[in-house]
């Protein structure tokens, strides 16, 4: 639905216009009627408006006065010009002054309906093309959906982006999420209009206010102060980074990449209000001087310290902690750690990357800094005794402790993922020993052991049926369980059962 104003002196010209206008099956909502220029400027710079229809000669402001005024208010705005045939030259040159297009006296239905569908189907294209410039920004699924009215499409904006901070509490799934957030956006920055989008970007929100807000608040800060707090009192914590520069829709993505890109860089462990402006701190770290760190970290995992490396560590960060590192350092920090681990485990390879990248993720989830620390040392004490008995294991010795916790599990549902995290090496390492001392992969390997077990239950118990048998030994399908079954026997189950008897 697009909005309209009428400004219009003569009472019956408006009366029929206004008239007109309702009977139209159009999807525009007249919203004020106004009889002189300085009525409809002073309302269109209070309210959004898509469309001004103006009679050319108005009182106290003439109709190409009024929309050069309204044009710097809303650049946006469409104007129709209601004109006599007198004035039929003037409102030609008038066009040159983007107006969209003219009425003449007196106004007739057909007339009036070719050209506001014209007009209508030029604001439909307009607004699908700004809602394009947040493609590749906004989640796809809200992108399809959301409906911005006309304030979106007046004026500058303030940009901010929130992003959920570390080492905090997990907000409730009913709480990090889009009508949450905006509401405590409109509390913080009421009268002023706001609009939240969810972002590709993993917990993140980008906030558009309109540039108004500055009129109010002291500075950019006071603006993230104010919806820091209202956040924290819904028990929500974060960091804010906000261009301090007003932003037109067309600026909208260098503006949000460049925003993206100091969130990422300097989101810090104990979470910042960041702004555009203002070159930030970089951490306690250079780029030189946390390389040599994690070196020699590195070099104590190749040798094995384990007590020295643990006592380092803990003391490590602390420091970490009480300089207020950035995320994005302490993320280059644990990765080389993890990396050293995992190269002195087995050798570097791609599964042992997906691996590491969820116990990463899984240390920096934690709900805050010391439980992170408490994590981080028993995540580098596990890596140090594994790295111990892999010493001392032969590979047959890890083969047959895989072959024992594998036929304990039989009647479960296990994966060589569960087997690696287990026995702390890599699924591609599993694979090789199974390979090794089966000739067969893990997956034929455990399914033959499992139809193995199958045939001893058939043998042992012949009143089981066949979708009990599935389930205990958690196949969840009886029809996959038998045509399993059966590539591995050549028989189905019930012939298997049956042969059985027979042969009794």
């Amino acid at each position: 639905m697009y909005t309209a104003i009428i400004a219009e002196d003569s009472k019956p010209i408006l009366r029929n216009i206004q008239a007109l206008m309702q009977s139209t099956e159009l999807p525009v909502r007249i919203t004020a009627t106004v009889s002189n220029g300085i009525e409809a400027l002073e309302y269109i710079k209070a309210h959004p408006v898509d469309i001004l229809l103006t009679d050319i000669r108005m009182p106290k402001l003439d109709g190409l006065a009024l929309i050069e005024q309204c044009k710097l208010v809303n650049p946006k705005l469409k104007a129709v010009l209601i004109s006599g045939y007198s004035d039929f030259e003037y409102t030609r040159k008038a066009l040159n002054l983007q107006v969209f297009d003219y009425l003449l006296k007196p106004v007739e239905r057909l007339q009036l309906i070719d050209v506001m569908q014209r007009l209508v189907e030029h604001l439909q294209v307009q607004r699908v093309n700004d809602k394009d410039l947040l493609e590749g920004i906004v989640q796809s699924e809200f992108l399809m959906s959301m409906e911005l009215g006309a304030d979106f499409y007046t004026g500058d904006k303030i940009m901010l982006i929130l992003r959920k901070q570390p080492f905090t509490p997990e907000p409730g799934p009913d709480l990090w999420v889009n009508s949450v957030i905006q509401s405590c956006c409109a509390e913080a920055y009421a009268p002023h209009d706001c609009w939240v989008f969810p972002v590709l970007a993993p917990e993140q929100f980008l906030v558009l206010m309109n540039g108004s807000v500055l009129d109010t608040c002291l500075s950019i800060y006071d603006c993230m102060e104010g919806i820091s707090a209202a956040l924290q009192a819904q028990g929500i914590q974060v960091s804010i980074a906000a261009e301090t520069l007003r932003a037109g829709n067309r600026t909208l993505a260098a503006g949000y990449e460049k925003l993206n890109k100091l969130m990422n860089e300097e989101l810090s462990v104990s979470g910042r209000l960041m702004e555009a402006a203002y070159s930030m701190t970089r951490g306690m770290l250079s780029g030189g001087e946390l390389e040599t760190l994690t070196k020699h970290f590195a070099d104590m995992i190749g040798q094995r310290q384990k007590e020295r490396f643990t006592l380092l560590l803990g003391q490590q960060l602390l420091n970490f902690k009480h300089a207020n590192i950035r995320i994005s350092e302490l993320e280059r920090f644990i990765w080389t750690l993890a990396e050293a681990f995992v190269t002195m485990e087995s050798g570097q390879h791609s599964e042992d990357r997906l691996r590491l990248e969820e116990e990463v993720q899984r240390l920096l989830a934690r709900e805050s800094f010391e439980a992170f620390e408490e994590a981080m040392l028993s995540w580098a004490e596990q890596n140090f005794e594994w790295l111990q008995h892999q010493n001392k294991k032969s590979g047959e010795e890890l083969f047959r402790q895989l072959d024992q916790y594998v036929q304990q599990n039989i009647y479960s549902q296990l994966s060589i993922s569960d087997v690696a995290l287990k026995f702390h090496v890599s699924p591609s390492y599993i694979s090789r020993i199974i390979k090794k001392h089966t000739q067969d992969t893990f997956v034929h390997y455990y399914m033959q052991l499992k139809i193995d077990e199958a045939c001893r239950l058939i043998t042992a118990k012949p009143e089981l049926k066949v979708k009990e048998l599935s389930e205990v030994l958690s196949f969840g399908d009886q029809h996959y369980f038998s045509k399993v079954f059966k590539e591995y026997t050549g028989y189905s189950p019930t012939e298997y059962r049956e042969g059985r008897s027979n042969s009794d």
